[in-house]
């Protein structure tokens, strides 16, 4: 069923309701798929294109008992009023896939990571890892139909071929991006992934090569890094981060070529770029790339989406 097929557009440009476990899947040993459904998930979503969609996802407190909220404006504001033993914890994770079955009924899916180290393990990867058909959670993803709600941050233009990298985090949104993407598309995507037994194979176009890149115990970014500078023909080190995104307070960088949260103004190219790059994962790595993309290779800011997904060391609140 085609976006344009949708006879009921929302009022608002998301909605914010109940979403039930239908299956779990233990994909890899890093990566847990499960699946939701729903009346509410039945409004959500636009098939065929969601590209890197984020949504909000709120996991049930101690108590197991859900909040009552409804969208709206204020809704966060609303959710942290609620005391926090009875509120849950709030995360933003990709969409993996939103399809229409047969019956009309919609299925959201969504891969989890598991960060399950001890002393390192949050609300979201435990609540995934014990998940049960049957659960709920309340999401907060777009309105069938609706394009104008944020979180969707793709946007090649007229580029004819993309440079996608990431670590496993944004592994999600790399595979739906290259699914949803035109079948001439070009390309090269770079995931890094914790093991080699966390490849998560995907249709990508002919023309987009796709690498997985496996940490096995090194640091985060130490397999991407030299990836994604050796395909642009550098062999200068990434520029030095250290002290960069300590404090959790600081915003992670989140830079689009209209936007950027650091406050910089990014001046509009005026000839339309023939590759387009999108970077997100681990906030220090995606900043060392970023200063060595824009500032040492010399690529437009115009032409490049940077996003912070997370913070190494920090427990991430939405």
């Amino acid at each position: 069923m085609s976006v344009d097929s949708q006879a009921v557009v929302e009022k608002n440009p998301y909605v914010l309701g109940r979403a039930r476990v239908s299956l779990v899947e233990p994909v890899s040993p890093n990566f847990v798929r499960i699946t939701f459904v729903g009346e509410d998930v039945d409004r959500i979503g636009n098939p065929g294109h969601t590209f890197d969609q984020r949504i909000k996802v709120i996991f049930p407190p101690a108590s197991g008992t859900l909040p009552e909220l409804a969208a709206g404006d204020d809704w966060y504001q609303r959710w942290t009023a609620i005391p926090e033993a009875d509120r849950g914890a709030i995360r933003t994770y990709s969409i993996r896939d939103v399809r229409v079955g047969d019956g009309g009924a919609t299925e959201l899916v969504v891969d989890f990571v598991l960060h399950m180290v001890p002393g390192a393990t949050g609300p979201a990867s435990s609540w995934a890892a014990q998940a049960r058909e049957g659960d709920e959670v309340l999401v907060v993803a777009p309105g069938r139909g609706r394009f104008d709600g944020g979180g969707l941050e793709y946007a090649p233009g007229t580029a004819e071929s993309v440079l996608l990298a990431g670590d496993e985090t944004a592994a999600p949104a790399i595979a739906r991006i290259l699914e949803d993407a035109p079948a001439d598309l070009r390309g090269t995507a770079f995931i890094e992934i914790p093991t080699g037994d966390d490849v998560l194979p995907f249709a990508a176009p002919a023309g987009v090569s796709v690498h997985w890149l496996a940490r096995d115990g090194a640091d985060h970014g130490a397999r991407l890094r030299p990836a994604v500078l050796d395909h642009l023909g550098s062999s200068e080190p990434v520029a030095d981060v250290s002290g960069v995104d300590d404090d959790p307070d600081e915003p992670m960088v989140w830079e689009t070529p209209i936007y950027s949260n650091l406050g910089e103004e990014i001046a509009p190219d005026p000839a339309p770029a023939d590759r387009y790059y999108w970077i997100a994962g681990e906030s220090k790595v995606v900043t060392g790339l970023r200063r060595h993309l824009v500032k040492e290779v010399g690529i437009a800011r115009s032409q490049v989406a940077f996003m912070g997904y997370w913070r190494h060391g920090v427990a991430m609140k939405a």
